[in-house]
Order: structure tokens, then sequence, then C-alpha cells
């Protein structure tokens, strides 16, 4: 039985970056000798053991025959005489398909390290078409090392291209393709997911609705980049300077998509758009199965930044609305990451990146504000029943009033 280091940690150890976790490649081994020698069985479609005292994953090495559609649609052979070089033909791209031995000496049977060293994303072999999922994992590796200056080779565009014109993206699950957005969502190039999905025609695919919004015009006073989709990758692009939470940074780039609906007889105009994107982004996460903090926080942002931009301009009463709109009297965590999306909007823009958003200040000052006066004090002076709402309501508006004429 010989074991190997494989993939992610080989490939990040050799470029000096922090290795996250560290997966191993068993040859020559059956199952019975590894359970044998106390390693635990996990996960029924092929078997992965966990070393009994590190708990890292083990995995036989295994070969693959496409037999069905989808990235499930594969024949999986587990043998003792299957070799490690055959293993790594299975894998998708290059940079992970070098292994390392036990004393540090590096297999590389299909050129991985001359590709990190060019910096170059390529395929293993023709097989990697057979797997749809790999469209999503070379979008989100090119994603985490864009900042690298990593680029897709030319001819593995050309196979994401066959794969999503193949019909089998269809075929992949919610679950999957959400776990795969939501870690591109993490990465410093999270823009370049989106960009490759679109360059491939992924996109289409897996985010329609996002999709649509290329080529749709805004007006070029407050947009110079005119292009809707563009923009909303901008969005992305400056939320991810703002913040490292993926929840923002998907409710940033969802925040227009009801421009994508806009009659065209109307552009560039989008009068409306926040409510028509309310039912889309709501329909895009029911579709992903998208967490409910994720989805909550995207429908808020796309229904009401809108009313955040126009928040310097607004009346006591309005912002309270506001206020009550975001429900931050019973969820006042939400208040800062609807701002940073809101933020992101605002400088998601050419000339507007670093363009201070004082409407963010407003609302935090109109929230402070309100929050002071509240109903079990009105309760305790004997007020009951619809009175509290109404009293509650107009002590609020004379608390915001009071803030902005006592601040300026």
């Amino acid at each position: 039985m010989q074991v190997y280091l494989v993939g992610g940690a080989v490939r990040d150890r050799i470029l000096g970056l922090p290795v996250r976790e560290r997966d191993w490649v068993v040859v020559g081994a059956t199952p019975e000798e590894l359970t044998g020698q106390g390693y635990q069985q996990v996960g029924k479609g092929f078997p992965v053991f966990l070393h009994p005292d590190s708990k890292e994953e083990y995995a036989l090495a295994r070969s693959e025959k496409k037999i069905g559609k989808g990235y499930l649609g594969f024949e999986t052979a587990f043998d003792p005489n299957i070799t490690l070089e055959e293993d790594l033909l299975r894998r998708d791209l290059t940079v992970n398909a070098i292994a390392e031995c036990s004393d540090g000496r590096l297999i590389d049977p299909y050129g991985g390290q001359q590709d990190l060293e060019n910096r170059i994303l390529r395929h293993v072999s023709d097989a990697f078409v057979e797997d749809p999922l790999r469209v999503l994992r070379v979008a989100r590796f090119a994603a985490r090392f864009a900042h690298l200056g990593f680029r897709i080779a030319d001819s593995t565009m050309d196979l994401l291209r066959e794969i999503s014109s193949s019909g089998e993206l269809a075929e992949l699950t919610a679950e999957r393709v959400w776990r795969e957005m939501d870690r591109a969502l993490g990465e410093p190039g999270a823009v370049v997911f989106f960009e490759v999905l679109r360059e491939c025609g992924a996109l289409v695919e897996i985010l329609p609705e996002l999709d649509q919004l290329f080529g749709v015009p805004q007006p070029e006073k407050y947009h110079p980049e005119i292009d809707t989709g563009i923009h909303s990758l901008m969005v992305l692009g400056r939320a991810v300077e703002l913040t490292n939470d993926r929840a923002v940074r998907f409710a940033a780039l969802l925040h227009d998509l009801g421009k994508g609906v806009t009659d065209p007889a109307l552009w560039p105009r989008h009068i409306g758009h926040e409510q028509k994107g309310k039912p889309l982004v709501e329909q895009l996460c029911a579709r992903l199965t998208v967490p409910k903090d994720y989805r909550q926080l995207a429908v808020s942002v796309a229904e009401h930044h809108g009313r955040c931009h126009q928040a310097g301009e607004m009346r006591p009463d309005t912002l309270l609305r506001l206020l009550e709109s975001l429900d931050l009297f019973r969820r006042p965590e939400r208040l800062e990451p609807f701002l940073i999306a809101c933020t992101a909007d605002s400088q998601g823009r050419p000339g507007w990146e670093c363009v201070e958003y004082p409407q963010a200040e407003v609302v935090r000052r109109a929230y402070r504000a309100a929050i002071i006066p509240n109903a079990k004090t009105l309760i305790e002076t004997g007020i009951k029943g619809e009175q509290v709402g109404a009293e509650l309501r107009h002590l609020r508006v004379d608390a915001i009033a009071s803030e902005f004429l006592q601040l300026g």
C-alpha cells in the first residue's frame, strides 16, 4: 500500500499559499485493508476513509468511465492495480494532478508544475468534458487565483464552451451549483467566476436572471459604464473590497435584476425596477436552494436599495418606513449588511469607487434615534392596544426629526 498527498495541498504548497486541507490517495489497497487498520469509511458514491488519528480523508485510487448524464453518470472502479498516474488522469486540472510522496518527491505526469509556473489553468485530458461540474470548478479556481495572474488555457475554455452547449449543465443539482457559487463568492476574484461563466456560455444556463442584464443600458449620467450587467459585476467587485461577508456579496450582485425585465421601449430608464427585482431574486434563490439569510438580505437590497440612495432627502416619517420595511427593530443585525451592499452599489461605477456614501450614515442615525422609544415604556404609562403602535411610531418620527435637527 502506498499513500500520496494530492490535489490542493500540493498545489498551494508549491505556490507558497497556506494549505487549507490535505487529501490523500491510496494505491494498492482494498477497503478491507484500510478498515482493518482503523480507518473509518464514509460516503456512498465511492470509498473515502477517515484516518484513525488525523481524521483527514484518504481515497482509494480509482478510474472512471462515463455511462450516463451529469456529474453522477460515471462508473467508478476501485482496484489495487490502478496506478497513481491513472488516478491523476481523471482529475480536472493539471495543477490539481500533482502528487507528493512521503519523502517530499513530486510525481507530476501531466505538467502541473509547469502550468503553475506559467499561471495556466489547463485540463488534464479530453475526458474533462464528461463532468459538467467542472465548468463551475474551473471558474472558481480562476476566481481564487486571478490575483496571482492565472488564466484559463484557450483549449480548456473551448471545452468549457462545449460542456455549456451540450445541455449537461441542466443535470447538475441545485445544491452542487450553489456550493460552488458560494465558495466562489468568498474568493478575492469573485467577479472572475461570473465572467468565466458568461464567456463560456454557462451563465445563461446557471443564472439567466443575471445573464439577461448584459446589453441592458442605463442613463450614462449616473452610470458611465452604461451596461447593467457590467455594473452588477462592478458592484460585486466593490462589495468584495468592502466585506468578506458572502451574503452581502451575493446581494450586491443581484440588486438590479429588475432592470432585466424593463420594456426596451423605456430604456435607459428603469422606473420601479426595485419592485420588479424582488420576485426575480426570490425565484433565483428558490431554484438554487440559497440559504435563508442570503435570500432575505438579497431580497431587501433588491427591493430597497433605491430608497436608501434617497435617504438624505427623506422626511423623518419616510425614513422610519424604510427602517420598518427592513424589519430592523426586530432584526437589527440586518442594518450593516444592507448598508454595505447599498454602498457597493453606489461605488460600483467608474469614477465613483472612492466617493463617500453619506446616505449610510443618515440611515444609521435615524435607526439609533428611533430605537430609543420602546413599547414597554408606553405600556407602563397605561397606553393599551392599537394606541401603543400608533404612539410608538409618533415618538420614533419625533426622535428621528430631533436627531437631524440637533446634528444638522
